[in-house]
């Protein structure tokens, strides 16, 4: 696994309140209040967890409203090689979005414009997005913008991808990472607070939603279904080409 870019450098400002900041260049009053929105949604985040999850990520997005965080997510970029061919890998990490902005399409527009940002610097080799999911909505997220995405209800999950999967999750997570169910389960798991991970009537109709559900039982519990999808324009749905096009 080697670093493609070095977290440090100045911040990109993406519109609507979204700003890209290397980690390194965080101020400490920023890591608080990311620490305090963290502790407001999650149980079982300490300050050691926090600040060692997010030593190791090279970005971190942010989004306020008047001057307050209302989320945030961060980001690893790296190399790595499968199969004998070189892969690009984008990982997640701690990433949460208070109620009062579930309904814009912030996230999702900063991440991907910061996502194409970072593959015009390094263009060739194919790009793929490590995610991991202890929650509906955030597995949600795939198939509103992505044309494959792996795993899902309505198709088996290819070989390859498998394989990439697998390789890329034990390789992060090591013993944590169950093959067999494509879960990683952390030995000291951050859970959605009760209110924020209850399903909503009528969510379980959704097939997707009823699939999460189905391959992560323990999602309450912290477990996380580890996802991956190819990051390309060829494999954005309509929505995610949308937020590439939309004006910033």
């Amino acid at each position: 696994m080697t670093a493609l870019f070095p977290a440090s450098g100045e911040s990109i400002v993406l519109g609507d309140g979204a700003v890209a900041t290397p980690r390194a260049a965080l101020s400490i009053a920023a890591r608080h209040e990311m620490r305090r929105l963290m502790v407001a949604h999650f149980d079982g985040v300490t300050e050691t967890q926090f600040d060692r999850d997010l030593a190791s990520k090279d970005w971190v997005l942010r989004f306020s409203r008047d001057g307050v965080l209302v989320g945030f997510s961060t980001m690893q970029v790296y190399g790595a090689t499968h199969d004998g061919r070189a892969v690009n890998v984008i990982y997640s990490g701690d990433t949460v979005m208070a109620p009062e902005a579930w309904g814009s399409p912030i996230l999702a527009r900063a991440w991907i414009a910061l996502v194409r940002r970072l593959q015009e610097a390094r263009p060739g080799a194919p790009w793929y997005w490590l995610l991991l999911s202890s929650g509906f909505r955030t597995y949600r997220f795939l198939p509103v913008f992505w044309r494959e995405f792996w795993p899902r209800h309505d198709a088996a999950t290819p070989s390859d991808i498998r394989s990439l999967r697998d390789d890329l999750a034990r390789s992060r997570f090591g013993a944590s990472f169950d093959a067999d169910r494509g879960v990683v389960r952390f030995a000291y798991p951050q859970r959605l607070r009760a209110h924020l991970a209850a399903i909503p009537d009528g969510k379980e109709a959704d097939p997707h939603v009823r699939f999460f559900l189905e391959r992560n039982p323990g999602h309450a519990a912290g477990d996380e279904l580890v996802c991956l999808t190819e990051l390309s324009d060829a494999n954005l749905t309509a929505a995610g080409a949308r937020m590439v096009r939309a004006p910033r």
